[in-house]
């Protein structure tokens, strides 16, 4: 038959389906024929697309009148279709929704050997239909024929295909728009946890269940991604949804999530809700993982924490698979973050962040994440290098009020990943250079330290620098110029002259234009030199500005000769013209050095116009470099280098013999010769003052560097060395003189001026000084070790340096920047005053104590803290190599080998007597214990060592010091915290403070307890304050964590029972409560132990209150009963804690009127007013806790409030107050008063019976 014939018109068809009436058998069953042929013949192809349009309109129109088990056998023809891939086209499947929904109407269906209702029987169908493989071409046509099928809410749970989002989507408009959400990232949660434990194990063994391949994952992902944002701008409700199912908890949070989040937020009404959204998660994530890390009890009792920071960082990374529409989102939030929580300028405009570059804060690691989103975004997206490049550099430019490391430290790592990149953008950075002398130095320093790969590739840039620096140099603002010294400085560090000019070259100018520098050979040494040369001759101009810009030179050079080794001839040459302006070449005359060009006058101000030390070290310290290179490189010298060595011969002994003559007249000198003997003035009050400690500090630098230029010369001979000493005895006698006049006044002006001293200069002297046992330079050091003073003089300067290194990240003078070197003698530094102090105790320095001076050994102590400090915030991945003193062991041994060495020294201290005790160096002692301790893991059986070694003794200790009882306190509560819960330390700390100090009520007996003899009479009140702080940092764990717990235990929550983890913090919460109230009867003393006492127990009512809250939600919910320790807890507040509390507010108030007869001064006062506005808070927190328990106790049924007490003494104490005043100026018979008394003291005590 020909294929036309199979065709028949619609109205050929019509007349067949009314010619079969459906009330007959043979009608139904000719009926249901014509739909059984008509259905593949659409499928097909081989009709019209019109033709088949209205035979399916036809059979739709008709299937209402079929039976119902030919709408079954239909409908069974459809799934049979489907599973075998029959249904390519989907032309056919419109009909199929009317299908079964006409089905869905039937009574009863045969089915099997039962019947079915038709909504159950279609119900079989669609789990059928869903449990089999669909053909990938018609996967597109089932979703939009599910759209048309009225579905329950368990039949809209079928869908777990990616290709299906847009239809589930477009679904969800029906209803369920949560478990549609959470379908479709739930399932692409499971894929992106599934590709990354096959990236840690290898491939799946099980090919069923291997994942889709990564790139198609991830294209898949950005597609969905767009789908949902389309349709979440269209309807507006699916928006709110999906926001809020991440503003509960960031659990839920997952590297798809995140990028469908930054894509949702380029819509306007979502934008701000959305980055709000993420800062929450970011900042809560980094918080929560402090928190667990510091706790024990955490740790046991939560699953490993979730970063969200390492999800956002897998967005980024997931982003290069073509999610356009995730960048600007990533972009935004970058730098969101770097300006939420960037360094905050502090006090002045001082940044408070310091130069840390270790993220430790939340606050800090949240901006370092914004740093990373944008470099990595940086590195593998094109299109928004440029906006990202723009917006680092208008930060830079616009915000000179606030600090921006950050900024320079991703600007930095820009340039470093990607130069050549960078490059394409070179004007926008040549535009900045126009703002750098306006910007502060620090900004300054940075960006051009920063850009310096960049000038070595590219010339314009360098020339555009060059000419902005030449600008600056005359600048009106001294900041300008300081910053056109920094970047030639730093220009001269880093382009380096490989080859050599002759000297009568040297002072020639040569412009930048005449420079030609070849980047792709491997280097241009005559354009280098010449470039330089031009650079030093800019440089010169700045030897006649301010002191400032000089010092900065003079603080410079030495690196640049060090990078810069040719350029060693014109930095010598220009550094002795500069000496030469202040040096008495007249041997005969005293002193050597000429001090009145060094100052400047304006009006009656005095002004250091040259720093004379500064130079004299920095032409120290340049001239021994240079020998030492040349003796090292040139042991022998050719007689092809023979013009060189003249040249060089002949500055170098100039300089030497400077020096020395320096050095010998500088003995020679009375502190008369420099107008600076005991009856100068020195006060800052005057310009006389002004100029002779502006001298005086001169000198006293001068004396510092030819004592470090001798030491180095004399080669451990006796006679340099006693000339030595003869210098410092001058300095010494000019700093006492400082010392003594500047401390006259009513507030002490003296502050030790930095020494001149490098810190490689002061390693190697205390290794000679304490070390060094080499027969032949021992009659020599002898000379230096003889004098105490002097010995004392090098601990001093470094511990001075450290301090420096501590708060800066660097210090003065030679390779103060050089962070290797730096750290070497740091690691030099602590071999030898580990040494000193162990080895000489300190009990036999009797007259440092006679002096009311720190002793050595106390030196040490406090430079050993400092350098475990500083090793362990500036340099905390090389802690184990600063301790590597040892043979061999682990980095925790090495780390307990050093901790013995100071329990003990601990140890000796606490077993002599009071009168031999060191309270300083206990306490620095317990410091180092505590940093040292940190290193640690409370895993370890150090670890465990330590604290038992630490809860020892604090039980054995009983010294009435309140300074180290509070050291130690906090030590033991420090390792405590990470071993296990504190709550059982604190209890007991308490009973032992409220033992010593006695009740609030006089008339009460505490029972005697001593768990800890470190609290003691005097020691109580400390510890009071030490046990406050710590509950304080329990109850911010407890606070930051209980809502995230009742959460989780909400899914949990059954009638009568607790989820384990609520129950845990029910304890935790009881312990403490109970602790709180030993503390809260207390007699403690007004002031700091008193404020910090009603501010935690705020905070505990407060925690209190957020429980109760939770429970009223679960009442709301589940109906469930209140667990019994939950009552218990409530018990235990409502009868022993709150009525305490009021007592405790009275008895405050007590000490608070007496205090104010007393009152003198603004601190009282302002302590005063603290307390007072404590009281109150406390109130309102006890009050709200009472009226959330009323609440609970009508949804509960359970009659809570019968635990609470009223609170009426107060109210009638603060009118008894008003009525006794009153009475005492009508009557001042002291009978009266006191019969009144009485009475007022009575009637609480009554109302208190009748509750």
């Amino acid at each position: 038959m020909p294929v036309c014939a199979l065709r028949p018109p619609p109205q050929r068809l019509c007349s067949v389906v009314l010619g079969s009436p459906p009330s007959t058998t043979e009608g139904s069953n000719r009926r249901l024929l014509v739909y059984q042929h008509c259905i593949p013949l659409c499928e097909s192809g081989d009709l019209q697309t019109e033709v088949a349009a209205d035979i399916i309109g036809l059979l739709m129109l008709e299937t209402r009148t079929l039976s119902g088990p030919s709408l079954a056998q239909l409908a069974s023809l459809f799934v049979d279709a489907i599973k075998v891939g029959k249904m390519g086209s989907g032309k056919s499947l419109e009909l199929f929704p009317t299908v079964l929904t006409a089905l869905a109407a039937c009574e009863a269906l045969s089915y099997g050997k039962g019947e079915l209702s038709g909504e159950e029987y279609k119900k079989q169908l669609i789990n059928s239909l869903c449990s089999s493989r669909w053909d990938p071409q018609c996967v597109i046509h089932l979703t939009t024929m599910f759209r048309d099928v009225p579905l329950s809410s368990e039949e809209l749970q079928f869908l777990e295909i990616p290709p299906l989002v847009y239809q589930l989507l477009l679904l969800s408009a029906k209803g369920c728009k949560k478990q549609v959400l959470d379908g479709i990232i739930g399932y692409f949660k499971d894929q992106d946890v599934r590709q990354e434990e096959e990236q840690k194990h290898g491939e799946s063994l099980d090919l069923e269940v291997q994942s889709i391949p990564q790139d198609q994952l991830r294209h898949v992902e950005g597609t969905a991604i767009l789908h949902i944002v389309f349709a979440i701008r269209l309807d507006h409700e699916l928006g709110r949804e999906f926001l809020k199912t991440f503003k509960m908890s960031y659990s839920d949070l997952c590297p798809f999530s995140v990028a469908l989040l930054l894509s949702v937020a380029r819509i306007q009404r979502y934008e701000e809700q959305v980055f709000d959204l993420l800062k929450g998660a970011i900042i809560k994530s980094f918080k929560d993982e402090q928190l667990q890390q510091g706790s024990k009890f955490l740790q046991d009792l939560l699953p490993k924490h979730c970063s969200v920071a390492q999800m956002i960082l897998d967005t980024v990374k997931n982003s290069v698979f073509g999610w356009d529409h995730v960048t600007q989102g990533l972009v935004q939030l970058g730098f969101f973050l770097m300006d939420t929580f960037g360094p905050k300028p502090g006090p002045f405009g001082k940044t408070t962040d310091g130069s840390a570059t270790i993220a430790r804060t939340p606050t800090q690691q949240s901006c370092k994440l914004g740093g990373q989103m944008l470099l990595q975004g940086f590195k593998i997206h094109e299109p928004i290098r440029g906006e990202i490049l723009e917006q680092v550099l208008n930060r830079l430019v616009t915000k000179t009020a606030s600090p921006v490391s950050h900024y320079l430290d991703l600007f930095s790592d820009i340039v470093i990943s990607a130069p050549m990149i960078l490059l394409e953008s070179s004007s926008k950075v040549t535009e900045t250079f126009d703002h750098l002398s306006y910007l502060p130095l620090a900004t300054v320093q940075g960006l051009l330290k920063a850009v310096q790969p960049l000038l070595k590739v590219s010339m314009s840039l360098k020339d555009a620098l060059i000419l902005v620096l030449r600008k600056a140099m005359f600048s009106s603002q001294l900041d300008g110029r300081k910053s056109a010294v920094t970047g030639f400085l730093l220009l001269l560090k880093n382009f380096k002259v490989l080859g050599s000019l002759a000297s009568s070259q040297c002072s020639q100018a040569v412009s930048s234009s005449q420079i030609q520098v070849d980047v792709h050979s491997r280097f241009n040494s005559a354009a280098n030199e010449a470039f330089c040369l031009e650079i030093l001759s800019s440089l010169r101009r700045c030897l006649g500005q301010q002191a400032d810009v000089r010092l900065m030179l003079y603080e410079g050079f030495y690196d640049v000769l060090r990078r810069n080794s040719q350029l060693a001839s014109s930095i010598m040459q220009t550094l002795l013209s500069q000496l030469r302006r202040y040096y008495e070449p007249e041997q005969d005359l005293l002193p050597p050095v000429k001090l009145e060009p060094c100052i400047t006058a304006h009006g009656d101000q005095v002004y250091l116009q040259e720093p004379l030390a500064h130079l004299v070290s920095c032409t120290v310290h340049c001239l021994l470099w240079l020998q030492n290179m040349r003796r090292s490189a040139n042991p022998n010298a050719d007689d092809s280098d023979e013009d060189e060595e003249e040249e060089e011969e002949g500055y170098q002994s100039e300089l030497q013999t400077i020096l020395e003559s320096m050095t010998r007249r500088m003995i020679k000198c009375e502190l008369e010769d420099f107008e600076l003997d005991k009856s100068a003035e020195f006060s800052l009050g005057s310009s006389v003052g002004v100029k002779n400690n502006i001298y005086a500090v001169l000198v006293m630098g001068v004396y510092e560097v030819l004592i470090e230029y001798n030491f180095i010369k004399a080669n451990y001979s006796k006679s340099c060395f006693e000339e030595l000493m003869q210098l410092f005895n001058c300095y010494h006698k000019l700093s006492e003189i400082l010392k003594e006049k500047s401390g006259k006044g009513r507030v002490p002006s003296h502050k030790t001026p930095r020494s001149l001293l490098s810190m490689g200069f002061i390693s190697t002297l205390l290794t000679v000084l304490f070390r060094d046992s080499t027969q032949s330079k021992e009659e020599a050091l002898l000379v230096l070790r003889s004098s105490g003073e002097f010995v004392r003089y090098a601990v001093s300067v470094a511990v001075q340096k450290i301090q420096q290194l501590e708060e800066t990240g660097h210090t003065d003078g030679p390779d103060g920047h050089n962070t290797d070197r730096t750290f070497r003698f740091l690691c030099d530094m602590t071999s030898v005053l580990m040494w000193r102090y162990t080895n000489i105790p300190s009990v036999v320095e009797e007259a440092g104590k006679k002096e009311k001076r720190s002793s050595l050994s106390l030196l040490c102590l406090e430079g050993l803290l400092r350098i475990f400090t500083t090793c362990q915030q500036r340099y905390p991945d090389k802690m184990a190599q600063l301790l590597s003193n040892m043979d061999d062991g682990s980095v925790t041994e090495m780390n307990f080998f050093y901790i013995r060495q100071f329990q003990r020294a601990l140890f000796t201290q606490l077993s002599g007597g009071e009168e031999e005790f060191n309270s300083k160096e206990a306490q620095l002692l317990v410091s180092i214990l505590s940093v040292l301790s940190r290193q640690l893991k409370p895993s370890s059986k150090q670890f465990v060592q330590m604290i038992t070694w630490t809860v020892k003794i604090c039980k054995e200790t009983s010294f009435e010091d309140p300074a180290f009882s509070k050291g130690l306190l906090s030590l033991l509560f420090n390792l405590h915290i990470l071993y296990k819960s504190p709550v059982g330390l604190l209890l007991e700390l308490c009973q032992d403070i409220h033992s010593q100090l006695g009740d609030i009520d006089q008339d009460v007996e505490v029972e005697k307890q001593s768990h800890f003899a470190t609290v003691n009479m005097k020691t109580a009140t400390t510890a009071a304050v030490s046990v406050g702080f710590s509950s304080r940092g329990l109850l911010i764990l407890l606070q930051h964590k209980y809502p995230r717990l009742s959460l989780r235990s909400e899914a949990t929550q059954t009638a009568g029972q607790q989820d384990p983890i609520e129950k845990a913090v029910t304890l935790q919460l009881g312990t403490l409560l109970t602790a709180l109230n030993e503390l809260v009867q207390t007699a403690v003393l007004s002031g700091t132990c008193t404020i910090t006492l009603l501010r935690e127990l705020r905070r505990i009512y407060t925690i209190l209150t957020t429980l109760v809250k939770y429970y009223i939600q679960v009442c709301a919910t589940q109906h469930g009963m209140l667990p019994a320790r939950f009552e218990k807890l409530v018990k235990l507040s409502g009868s022993h804690l709150t009525p305490q509390c009021y007592s405790f507010i009275t008895y405050v108030q007590v000490q608070l009127s007496s205090d104010k007869e007393f009152m003198v001064m603004d601190l009282t006062r302002a302590k005063l007013l603290r307390e007072t506005k404590a009281i109150p808070d406390l109130i309102f927190s006890i009050e709200q806790y009472e009226k959330y328990l009323i609440t609970l106790s009508k949804k509960s049924k359970v009659n809570l409030m019968q635990y609470m007490k009223l609170s009426t003494s107060r109210d009638f104490r603060i009118n008894a107050a008003t009525l006794d005043a009153a009475l005492q100026e009508q009557d001042d018979s002291l009978e009266t008063t006191e019969t009144q008394e009485a009475e007022e003291t009575q009637e609480p005590k009554q109302k208190k019976r009748k509750q």
